[in-house]
């Protein structure tokens, strides 16, 4: 699997957003198609995070699946408007910004590591 090349996205991450990745993207999948198709957004963004955050609107609970991830629906113009991608950085982030029916891009938020990733949807 073809997981953005960050040294820092260690077996720890790794290991837990997969597990948690395959048993709901196929929700992931069906949002991320769905903010394009209404033109909300060409950029979904996938928020990854142990506890609730202020990015979006809860997707996938947890704790109601069994999962270690919260997962939160947002797209660019969200994280442009809370600051967390610079207005001047939004050309670099589509530039990256993988193709969306293939990849998921997700932003994972945890204590020791935060960063976005392009995760592969699974081949039927």
């Amino acid at each position: 699997m073809d997981y953005a090349n960050d040294p820092e996205l260690n077996g720890k991450y790794l290991g837990s957003i997969t597990k948690d990745f395959v048993k709901v993207c196929d929700t992931l999948a069906e949002a991320s198609s769905q903010i394009r198709k209404r033109d909300i957004s060409q950029y979904p963004i996938f928020v990854f995070a142990k506890q609730e955050v202020p990015l979006g609107g809860l997707l996938v609970n947890a704790d109601e699946l069994n999962l270690d991830w919260h997962v939160f629906a947002s797209y660019l113009e969200l994280f442009v408007q809370q600051g967390i991608v610079a207005a001047e950085g939004v050309e670099a982030f589509q530039a990256t910004y993988k193709d969306a029916n293939e990849y998921c891009c997700l932003f994972v938020l945890d204590k020791e590591f935060t960063n976005f990733v392009f995760v592969p949807y699974p081949e039927d």
